[in-house]
């Protein structure tokens, strides 16, 4: 059940590494932090949409939205959050 953050927990507390930085302006598209059954998963909009609950995390040009469930637990964006199969080189 969601809940309003805690000063501890502000959205303002979670960093983005270099390297989903570099990966989210290399693929040229917003992206998404969202819940998967093996945690925190980084996944393309073009699979999972954005929420209007979502926090907004700007890089250059593109949006990385943030689950507000994932939100309270992550405290960094980084690279493990990737999922290694995907190729999301074709265009909606």
């Amino acid at each position: 059940m969601y809940s309003e953050p805690t000063e501890k927990n502000t959205p303002y507390d979670i960093t983005v590494s270099e390297e989903v930085r570099r990966y989210i302006l290399d693929k040229g598209h917003d992206f998404r932090v969202c819940t998967s059954c093996g945690g925190p998963i980084l996944l393309s909009t073009l699979v999972k949409p954005a929420k209007p609950t979502d926090i907004e995390i700007y890089i250059g040009k593109y949006i990385l939205y943030i689950s507000i469930y994932q939100a309270r637990f992550i405290s960094c964006v980084s690279k493990d959050m990737i999922p290694q199969f995907t190729d999301y080189s074709y265009t909606a």
